[in-house]
């Protein structure tokens, strides 16, 4: 694979994953969409998809990684950080794209919701709320959570661990059944398997933090709710926003690591 692939495989597939994954998001939390509090299997289930066709789509061209947990894991797996930056530019790029796709494709549902005073303000408004009162202190504003993801309970250990432990399985399942062909990329059968491990994690542990378990999937759209022009957004709660990076990227080491020791 050429960096150019790379670049360009990156690009498009991680754009695709954060469209399909963000729109679940989307569907189920804006109002006037159709599939309002479809709950969380639902995101649980389109995440899972949003992987599976992403993968199918850029694993000719990169062999898939779309996550730069991904890309740590298997530069330690074998030796060989080399890709590595092209891998990075291109999930980062992807990510924001995919956001922004996101973005246009809800537009009106986008501002329905951030203008209903029933949300944003006004008689009988929620801004007296906990929440409301940390989106204007530069916490989580009424639609972040399309975007990116947030703690129920704030707490920087167990917030942490939950991402590490979280990645760690995926990478784990990565690593150990066979999905990488060769340095390749995914097998016919590694987009499906690798589908139904996020969706998961995301039942069995995605509760306390929204298990971003991908750097890129929560800093790219992260920084588009901060640049989008969208009316009373509220902040983009930067100060968590170092744990969907760091926490994973652990956790893909470890997996990694592991690899090593045990499978190798």
């Amino acid at each position: 694979m050429s960096s150019s692939d790379i670049f360009i495989g990156e690009t498009i597939g991680t754009a695709i994953l954060i469209l399909l994954g963000g729109g679940v998001c989307a569907a189920v939390t804006l109002k006037a969409s159709k599939a309002r509090n479809a709950g969380w299997v639902a995101i649980a289930l389109g995440w899972g998809f949003a992987v599976m066709t992403a993968a199918y789509i850029s694993t000719p061209l990169s062999g898939a990684h779309l996550n730069p947990a991904v890309t740590v894991g298997i530069a330690i797996k074998d030796s060989d950080w080399s890709n590595v930056p092209t891998y990075f530019a291109g999930q980062l790029l992807g990510a924001m794209i995919g956001a922004v796709l996101v973005w246009i494709a809800y537009y009106g549902q986008f501002q329905a919701h951030l203008t209903d005073r029933e949300i944003v303000g006004g008689p009988g408004a929620q801004d007296t709320t906990a929440k409301s009162v940390e989106a204007q202190e530069g916490g989580a504003g009424p639609v972040l959570g399309v975007f990116s993801t947030g703690p129920e309970i704030r707490h920087v250990v167990q917030n942490l661990a939950t991402e590490i432990i979280g990645t760690f399985v995926l990478l784990l399942a990565i690593l150990t059944q066979g999905l990488n062909d060769e340095g390749n990329g995914l097998g016919v059968l590694g987009a499906l398997i690798t589908a139904f491990v996020v969706v998961s994690i995301g039942l069995s542990l995605g509760g306390p933090t929204g298990y971003a378990i991908n750097p890129v999937r929560d800093l790219g759209p992260r920084i588009v709710h901060a640049l989008l022009p969208l009316p009373n957004k509220g902040g983009s709660d930067w100060a968590y926003a170092w744990i969907p990076v760091v926490g994973p990227l652990i956790g893909g080491a470890i997996a990694g690591g592991v690899y090593n020791v045990a499978f190798a």
